[in-house]
């Protein structure tokens, strides 16, 4: 399943961290912003906050 910026608002979460916490893993946040990301690469950080958008991404859609 794809991550996009509305999970990261619905868990309460800002995109200037999210902007940082892409930053530092050199991930391409524009291309994010644009396409959504799959929740494998959040899952792998094993970062609780990134953890957490994952969980309300799943809890908030249908499968």
């Amino acid at each position: 399943m794809k991550i996009y910026m509305s999970d990261i608002r619905k868990a309460n979460m800002c995109s200037r961290g999210t902007r940082a916490f892409f930053l530092a893993r050199g991930w391409d946040f524009q291309e994010f912003l644009k396409n959504g990301l799959d929740e494998e690469f959040f899952i792998k950080t094993d970062d609780a906050m990134a953890l957490q958008v994952v969980e309300v991404a799943r809890n908030g859609r249908k499968q």
